[in-house]
């Protein structure tokens, strides 16, 4: 939500009311067909689900509740990072409507992430003392469950009268929060992955990146976007320390020379396992042909500043 959104949001009522359930509509109550976009990615997930559990059972598993688990909270993790994506896309890109679907994804994240644990408490016959126990004596179970209050807050605080209700400062201080929740998040993940730390650490790299984009825009004086340089540094930056973090991770847990791990990245002969260095470097050079497509064809203008 940009700043000119907040404040319109929290000094004006919405010129055609519309039921909070219809999000399909944008603020001013017409038909948006990015909002409809978005509510088809949101329900991606259980129309995958579905069709495995009807047609490939085999991926299910002997435990099909569990499996359930651990996608909900996956799929979850995957629509914070995507809420989080939308500033540095909607500035590269210069469309200031993604502004207008974060909200809907952050919530979405929320739901996913609140059905993880309503479906780990029906995994444990519904006994709350159970969980209770499990949450505090269980480190990655307390970060998830902390994880899942910060969402909640977030989501609560989601609306325009809630906008309204704590005055736009306030609303970004709060949802600043987002950032830490999002580290809480890829911890919790990590700690769940026992074998193959691949996806999380891509996740992680992803992250990171996002990170730099908003020290970046942060610190500079100017109002534009980076300079092209600076997007392919920060991608060959955070692609390095993704390469780095990971040799190391791996050093430790399996009792080798870091600098032997490191030695994989450059073997390709099986992209199944491509290290996810690369795929962080790839995602960087995306974003920076975005910039250059979007700089050469489009008009340069100067993106607003907004807080997430």
């Amino acid at each position: 939500m940009t700043d000119a959104a907040i404040q319109r949001a929290a000094s004006t009522p919405n010129p055609r009311p519309k039921a909070p359930w219809q999000v399909w509509r944008d603020a001013s109550g017409r038909l948006s067909g990015l909002r409809i976009a978005v509510l088809v990615f949101l329900f991606v997930p259980v129309a995958i689900a579905t069709y495995d559990f009807t047609l490939n059972l085999e991926l299910i598993g002997a435990r099909p509740l569990n499996n359930v688990i651990h996608r909900t909270g996956y799929w979850a993790l995957i629509f914070l990072m995507a809420s989080l994506a939308i500033t540095p896309l909607r500035r590269i890109a210069r469309f200031n409507r993604l502004a207008d679907v974060r909200r809907m994804i952050g919530v979405g994240a929320f739901v996913y992430a609140a059905s993880h644990i309503l479906l780990f408490v029906a995994d444990q016959m519904f006994d709350l003392w159970k969980v209770a126990s499990a949450i505090v004596l269980r480190l990655y179970l307390t970060i998830g469950f902390v994880t899942l209050l910060g969402l909640a807050a977030l989501a609560a605080t989601s609306t325009d009268g809630m906008v309204r209700r704590l005055g736009g400062r306030r609303w970004q201080r709060l949802h600043s929060a987002i950032y830490a929740i999002g580290l809480l998040a890829l911890v919790h993940f990590f700690q769940q992955t026992k074998a193959d730390v691949s996806v999380p650490t891509f996740a992680a790299g992803l992250f990171a990146w996002m990170l730099g984009y908003r020290f970046l825009i942060k610190f500079r004086n100017a109002r534009d976007e980076p300079p092209a340089w600076m997007l392919l540094a920060l991608s060959v930056v955070i692609a390095a320390l993704t390469f780095i973090v990971e040799a190391v991770g791996i050093g430790i847990v399996f009792n080798v020379s870091p600098l032997r791990v490191l030695q994989t990245a450059l073997d390709f002969d099986d992209l199944a396992m491509i290290r996810p260095g690369w795929l962080v470097l790839g995602a960087g050079l995306i974003v920076l042909a975005l910039d250059l497509v979007r700089a050469r064809f489009g008009r340069r203008r100067p993106a607003r500043a907004t807080p997430a």
